[in-house]
């Protein structure tokens, strides 16, 4: 039997036929000849939401516009504070990462891996007469529900999953003969995970980020004396001690933090890959998303993907003790898999999303490379393994991540039926490029907010260089089994691949600005990097030189940069990681560990919501096409997406 379906003579009804047609079907000619016909489209469509009016907002906000137009439109909606704050709070996905089952959807409760059947609403669309009145039926091959409704009123019913229903509808209006109309109705749902690390995870975007306060706070610097402590803005609600000589827990400053919808590995709704799946959702309205997101920042192939990794921090107002492992996102993913085959044996894995590789040659340690300057602090992340040089990269990009992908390979193969090219591997963008494909000159600028950082303009000009002329290069040939990969069945082993966005980047670097960029950045954010009250007395109560507090920072506006720099990470997330080794964990939140890590574990060097946005705005051709959701867009060949021009440069 076909559950339950009901009516809604409600004006809401109308707004809802409105905004679930932002990307109508391609018309056909009895359309166009106004011909009756009967439309349908799923609701809420993506269903990691549990509420549709999440949904709805995206779909009017992506009307006749890119991910990135639609997410900058989001951004000034809602000044600047990101519209994943509240929805954070209504996934069928808990703040542990944990699938709800069941999820509570719109009042019902659906098993989320494997939905049995999936809300669609139906209408009369054409030349509908005016008072005509209409007698559905729909049938799934159990009997038929029938019921007589106005023909302006729109159906809501559930329809099963695999199965096809046949709709059809008597309209009678007056004296004319009766007419029918049929379709059928089956709805297709689209398995899609997320893997990777903190660029597929969308690490330097906590869906609610942090409140500041407009006070300062103390850290000490690694030289330990009174002098070299400095004052940066506080967390709003932090009632503990502020200066370095009235030490606090922890835990009571964790209490105050950015919120992720999983904070042990910074994933966010503002990743490529969310927005990637919702896109799906949004365009195609005959198909429903189940999206399952694993990546995971700090993940490499090794530590994150095939085996387990440290968590980034736990959730907050945990008090205990905190479970610094992550277990291992492929792991994770076949479990998933295997615990959905056994409800619904046919349940496939359509698409995977991926981005992978930054980690496995130390990309993080040549970050720190550039922008560490001080001698002392240098030395000391040099002797502790945090320092990464061009030739320790060079060296693990030649000898190691070949073989790890060939890792990666076997693991993933089973997954997706032996085909690579459900694969869509997401490549990297150069963070470090403006006015078109430059090297950002270096420099203090976005990266004061620690007295030992200077963006060293050699470090970094080698840095760059071999980002785009050695490391990219090298990903796509792993990826696509060129460059002398190893792959043992290039046909099969293939993936997708992307990098269209690359372009667009070249323009939005973490150094790129604009007299468009907010008034607070441009105001206080100095270019000649002194943005901070040097003063140890003043700087307790009015940290920025500006004389501006900085609450009036807002994370999510529209910007000339797409990629946080330290500033920015600071300012939006201020993270303290949990997830360190014991002799890594300081007692002193004012502890220069702490420092050094709350300016950059929240994203320095990360793509910001805008940049997330133009990379799915690359990927959304990519994954149609491996779906075979609509005609391969040019340049698309079997495992392989030619770089496109990027709808994102506007």
């Amino acid at each position: 039997m076909i559950p339950f379906f009901h009516r809604r003579f409600l004006a809401g009804a109308l707004l809802l036929a409105g905004l679930l047609t932002a990307f109508p079907p391609e018309r056909t000619a009895a359309q166009d000849a106004g011909a009756m016909q009967i439309s349908w489209e799923v609701r809420n469509r993506f269903r990691l939401f549990r509420e549709e009016r999440d949904f709805l907002l995206h779909v009017e906000n992506a009307r006749n516009r890119s991910i990135l137009a639609a997410e900058q439109s989001l951004e000034l909606q809602s000044e600047g504070r990101g519209w994943a704050r509240n929805m954070v709070n209504r996934l069928c996905i808990d703040l542990q990462g944990r699938v709800n089952q069941p999820c509570t959807r719109d009042n019902t409760k659906e098993n989320y891996l494997t939905p049995i059947d999936h809300p669609v609403t139906v209408r009369l669309a054409g030349a509908v007469p005016v008072g005509a009145t209409c007698a559905w039926s729909f049938d799934d091959g159990d009997g038929p529900q029938q019921s007589t409704f106005d023909c302006a009123e729109p159906i809501n019913l559930r329809v099963r999953y695999g199965k096809q229903t046949v709709a059809s509808v008597d309209v009678s209006s007056g004296s004319d003969p009766t007419q029918r109309v049929e379709t059928e109705i089956q709805v297709r749902d689209i398995f899609v995970a997320g893997l990777g690390d903190s660029i597929a995870s969308g690490e330097g975007n906590p869906d609610r980020p942090l409140a500041l306060s407009d006070e300062g706070f103390c850290f000490r610097s690694y030289l330990g004396t009174a002098g070299a402590q400095y004052y940066r803005p506080s967390r709003a609600g932090f009632k503990g001690g502020r200066a370095c000589e009235a030490p606090d827990t922890l835990a009571n400053w964790q209490r105050y933090s950015a919120l992720w919808f999983n904070s042990p590995c910074h994933r966010s709704l503002y990743s490529y890959q969310a927005r990637t799946a919702l896109a799906l959702a949004v365009r195609y309205t005959h198909v429903a998303v189940t999206f399952l997101p694993l990546a995971c920042t700090g993940a490499s192939i090794s530590d994150g993907l095939l085996g387990s990794q440290r968590a980034r921090e736990c959730p907050p107002g945990k008090t205990g003790v905190c479970n610094i492992s992550v277990n291992a996102q492929v792991a994770e993913l076949r479990e998933a898999l295997t615990a959905a085959r056994k409800r619904q044996p046919e349940r496939t894995l359509d698409l995977v999303l991926l981005s992978v590789g930054a980690n496995d040659v130390y990309f993080s340690g040549l970050v720190a490379d550039v922008i560490v300057e001080t001698a002392t602090e240098r030395a000391i992340f040099r002797r502790s393994g945090v320092m990464a040089s061009v030739d320790d990269s060079r060296d693990a990009l030649a000898r190691e991540l070949p073989q790890n992908f060939v890792k990666l390979r076997e693991a993933l193969k089973p997954l997706v039926g032996g085909d690579l090219s459900h694969v869509v591997y997401v490549s990297y963008a150069n963070p470090a490029l403006a006015d078109g494909g430059v090297p950002c000159r270096g420099g203090r600028a976005g990266f004061d907010i620690h007295p030992s950082f200077n963006a060293d303009p050699q470090r970094l000009a080698r840095v760059s260089t071999f980002v785009d002329t050695e490391f990219l290069p090298q990903l796509k040939g792993l990826a696509t089994c060129t460059r002398g990969a190893l792959c043992r069945d290039p046909e099969a082993d293939r993936m997708t691949f992307v990098d269209s966005h690359q372009a667009a980047f070249a323009d939005h670097g973490f150094c790129a600005h604009s007299g468009n960029d907010p008034e607070f950045d441009r105001t206080c954010f100095a270019e000649n990097g002194q943005s901070f009250n040097p003063d140890i007395v003043s700087a307790a109560s009015q940290p920025m030189l500006c004389g501006r507090g900085a609450s009036e920072f807002r994370a999510y506006l529209p910007r000339a940069r797409w990629i946080r720099d330290a500033n920015d990470s600071y300012f939006a997330a201020m993270t303290y990681p949990q997830g360190l080794p014991a002799a890594s964990q300081p007692t002193d939140i004012h502890d220069a560990t702490w420092g050094v890590l709350s300016a950059v574990y929240g994203g320095a060097v990360h793509p910001s919501a805008e940049g997330h946005a133009a990379m799915a705005d690359a990927a959304l051709p990519a994954a149609s096409a491996v779906l075979g959701l609509d005609a391969a867009p040019p340049g698309v060949t079997r495992g392989l997406l030619a770089p496109l021009l990027p709808a994102a440069r506007q």
